[in-house]
């Protein structure tokens, strides 16, 4: 079965994660961000990292991404029923 380890920040509105994205691009530390900004609790526990997990274990929107999207890029906003993710996919077997 496909496993995938992937990190997000998650804001409450587009204009903030396009903000947000325009950082990291611009060579700002991913995980700083996740925890001065992310309203997910793994933004304070490790820089937005959400571990390993399996196709299912997440929101639709968010398998999607992290299960066909290219990995170590900055993905989103994808928008879920919590808000606006900003998606970076570390590894994907």
């Amino acid at each position: 079965m496909t496993r995938a380890s992937a990190r997000h920040i998650l804001v409450k509105t587009e204009a903030q994660a396009n903000d947000l994205k325009q950082k990291i691009e611009g060579g700002a530390d991913f995980a700083t961000l996740a925890a001065e900004h992310s309203e997910c609790p793994s933004g304070q526990r490790g820089g937005g990292a959400l571990g390993e997990f399996g196709p299912g274990q997440m929101v639709k929107e968010f398998d999607d991404v992290v299960f066909t999207a290219e990995v170590g890029k900055i993905h989103g906003p994808v928008q879920t029923q919590f808000g606006y993710h900003l998606i970076e996919i570390t590894s994907r077997s």
